[in-house]
């Protein structure tokens, strides 16, 4: 068994499926996906086993929006012996090239999360002993893949590697935030991530300056306001409900008490647009197409709430919709669903230069 083992929110496994499904057969890639319900992965099994290191580096995290994490799965081992686990492991790795990391991990459940404190412990002796047998380097090295041991259950066991740029640096690929006292609500944090994710940090300090200007659509209380204000923006907020007074007296925020859709700035000086509406995902997937095409900003970060089923399908109507809006324009688009989203999606749409 060989394939692309991928992590996921719980729940999310048939929409991780359908992206792996349909990005691997545009790459000519092609296989089945193995699911469980409420499992937090899914493993996507390649019918000839040379592609699955191909797909890993042709289908990078980045490009698989329900991904959290993913590696090259190239052995499973099942009914793992408590007393002497490494040495099938060890066994089992001996074609893997020379990797420079180890991550010993397990599924985002209830369940999985019960393996955390065996995974911790567990990965002091396994790195040891992969660094005797010359499968791990002495210290760590950025430049070399991961070593991936995904933990099922104390007796299976996912076991591949993976290119460092394809790696999440976070554990289970999962990036955790506190919530700012002073944010009005938790859903800034959906913001604070994407920003993150979407941007370097070289890219967030040239393109977060003091002084720039935002807007937000579907603003109240002022979640993701309040991130642009944090970052030093002049902020125009749109909602017909209230906003937070604490923004308010920063004097970086002006309320319009408008419908989001129909709002439009009166100067062409917004950099950023941010909307976080509860709307039909198309319309607001072509809303923000027009406010990057008609140059009333220069970059927008949006999310698009999905239904219960046929997430995937709705995220492909709404970049359709995006692409179609966009026509010979070129443009860069980037999607994820992050670990602050629920049922919906997180986009980050520009022009190109």
């Amino acid at each position: 068994m060989a394939g692309l083992l991928a992590y996921c929110r719980a729940g999310f496994e048939g929409d991780l499926a359908n992206e792996l499904q349909e990005k691997a057969a545009q790459l000519e890639i092609f296989g089945f996906a193995r699911t469980k319900a409420n499992s937090a992965f899914v493993l996507f099994d390649c019918y000839q086993p040379d592609d699955v290191e191909l797909l890993a580096r042709q289908l990078p995290l980045r490009d698989v929006i329900f991904s959290r994490q993913q590696f090259a799965c190239l052995a499973v081992l099942d009914d793992l012996d408590p007393t002497d686990r490494i040495s099938p492991i060890l066994a089992a790795c001996e074609a893997f090239p020379l990797c420079g990391d180890l991550r010993v991990e397990y599924p985002d459940t209830t369940e999985g999360r019960e393996l955390s404190k065996f995974c911790r412990k567990f990965s002091v002796p396994l790195r040891q002993a992969l660094r005797k047998a010359g499968k791990l380097t002495q210290k760590e090295n950025p430049k070399k893949p991961v070593l991936f041991a995904f933990f099922t259950s104390g007796q299976q066991l996912f076991l591949g590697f993976a290119e460092p740029v394809s790696v999440s640096p976070h554990a289970l690929g999962i990036m955790r935030l506190k919530t700012p006292a002073e944010a009005p609500s938790r859903s800034s944090l959906k913001l604070d991530e994407a920003i993150q994710i979407f941007l370097t940090p070289a890219e967030q300090e040239s393109r977060f300056q003091p002084g720039m200007h935002g807007v937000d659509l579907g603003a109240c209380p002022g979640g993701w306001t309040y991130q642009l204000v944090r970052r030093g923006l002049f902020v125009q907020s749109v909602d017909n409900g209230a906003m937070a007074p604490s923004l308010m007296e920063t004097g970086q925020v002006r309320h319009f008490a408008e419908d989001g859709f129909k709002f439009r700035p009166k100067k062409k000086n917004v950099h950023w647009l941010v909307c976080d509406m509860v709307e039909q995902p198309v319309r607001v997937a072509k809303l923000m197409a027009e406010w990057v095409l008609e140059g009333w900003c220069k970059e927008a970060i949006f999310n698009l709430k999905l239904p219960m089923k046929r997430r995937f399908e709705t995220v492909q109507q709404a970049l359709q919709a995006i692409e179609g809006a966009m026509g010979s324009r070129a443009y860069q688009i980037q999607a994820k669903h992050l670990y602050h989203d629920r049922e919906e999606i997180t986009l980050h749409l520009r022009l190109k230069n």
